[in-house]
């Protein structure tokens, strides 16, 4: 039987600007398989799935895959597949909305017109040892000075953040991506005045799919959860996609332990699913 099917534009308020997830409903009956070839097909960074809670708590379950394989969590797909629950009429139990994922579970809440996730716990912290960061640098095309600081952003994809002299020396960057040791994010600060605190970039393997994501809401949580309240204010918002010609816009708020991720999500094609 065909499956429902939506294609969601997250982290942008302009038409086409953000970061697109692939969502199909109702997806309890495909096999592995069958998902792991369709978010290859798609070659999205992400595709997700739609299926039954197991947990008692939760409203919805969500499997994410890249073209490369799946994932436990990541957060452009979480909002994505969010909206496209609310719209095909979802209702959560509660208030908040619950999903279960492979890392846990994850609360969103609907404000100001946007959805956001509370950051899921870090499944690795703390300093990158020096030997890494060596072949980060190298691998960014950067001295290893040019790295200020830097930090395991783990929640799901493997993230090591770098914060770099300022958003120009982000943009600037141009990455062997094949030489990536991990996945590495980088953020560097714009001046006082500007529309966003920072510039973000996303960097991957090439077997992991596009090697560049355009906006990336798991790194983004882990840059809150690591910077916000110290280096960053307790409320920003964060640019990405720039260096890709896209217009993202993260909303991050540190609220006591929690830290917040939001932004606009917007349906671009629905319709239906044939494997």
């Amino acid at each position: 039987m065909p499956l429902d099917f939506r294609q969601v534009d997250v982290f942008s308020t302009d038409p086409l600007q953000g970061n697109p997830v692939a969502v199909v409903h109702g997806a309890d009956g495909l096999t592995d398989e069958q998902m792991a070839a369709f978010a290859r097909w798609t070659n999205l960074s992400e595709t997700t799935f739609l299926l039954a809670p197991t947990h008692p708590s939760a409203d919805y379950r969500l499997r994410i895959f890249t073209p490369g394989g799946e994932l436990p969590f990541a957060g452009h797909p979480t909002l994505g597949s969010a909206h496209a629950w609310l719209e095909a009429g979802g209702a959560p139990r509660t208030g908040d909305i619950v999903q279960e994922c492979e890392i846990g579970l994850v609360t969103l809440r609907q404000e100001s017109g946007r959805l956001a996730f509370a950051a899921p716990p870090l499944a690795r912290s703390g300093p990158a040892n020096e030997e890494l960061l060596v072949r980060i640098a190298t691998s960014l095309g950067v001295e290893r000075g040019a790295i200020v600081d830097a930090a395991w952003c783990d929640n799901g994809p493997g993230w090591v953040g770098v914060r770099l002299a300022d958003a120009q020396a982000v943009l600037s960057l141009h990455p062997d991506f094949a030489a990536l040791p991990v996945p590495v994010g980088a953020v560097g600060l714009y001046g006082d005045g500007a529309e966003c605190a920072i510039e973000v970039r996303a960097f991957l393997r090439p077997e992991m799919g596009p090697t560049e994501d355009p906006v990336t809401g798991s790194l983004n949580a882990a840059i809150g959860q690591w910077l916000a309240g110290s280096v960053l204010p307790d409320e920003y918002v964060s640019s990405q996609g720039t260096a890709l010609g896209r217009r993202g816009r993260v909303h991050v708020l540190r609220d006591g332990d929690d830290v917040w991720v939001g932004g606009v999500t917007t349906t671009t094609i629905r319709g239906e699913l044939t494997i």
